[in-house]
């Protein structure tokens, strides 16, 4: 009986790393998709006065922060045609200590951008919708999901 607690014991301490690797990548996807992926595009309520207010009230309560991000990317097309870029990454962004690509299709894209000029406390923000390609993270170099929007093309 001792043994196997030994041999329990052991294996947790091999896989627990890849575990918690594991979710952590789960939680990025979904964060991914939850925070980047708008479509079809939401209406905000003219209370927050413009789509970037909205969704960025959305974005720092999803987060669980009150900190303002300077800027915030939001794709307007469908979760698999965005996807399908990160299957095969051939490119490791040292930077971001992650896989990553360039798709090469355009996509409508909103940019929220702070506005410049008010307190600390206020998150008032700027929208631009464009059509670009994104600079992707991928999860991983094969078979992978989106992690995260690096810049424009």
């Amino acid at each position: 009986m001792a043994r196997d607690g030994v041999w329990l014991l052991c294996l947790q301490l091999v896989l627990r790393p890849t575990l918690v690797t594991g979710i952590k990548m789960e939680i990025a996807i979904k964060n991914f998709r939850t925070l980047h992926v708008d479509y079809p595009r939401i209406n905000y309520p003219k209370g927050f006065h413009g789509y970037c207010n909205g969704l960025m009230a959305y974005v720092r309560g999803r987060m669980q922060d009150w900190y303002c991000p300077k800027i915030h990317y939001v794709v307007h097309a469908p979760w698999e045609g965005i996807q399908k870029f990160c299957r095969n990454s051939e490119n490791f962004c040292e930077n971001f200590n992650e896989y990553c690509t360039l798709t090469q299709n355009s996509f409508p894209i909103t940019i929220c951008t702070l506005g410049s000029k008010q307190p600390p406390t206020s998150c008032s923000y700027n929208s631009t919708l464009t059509n670009q390609r994104l600079y992707l993270l991928c999860s991983s170099k094969q078979n992978a999901e989106p992690i995260g929007i690096i810049g424009l093309y």
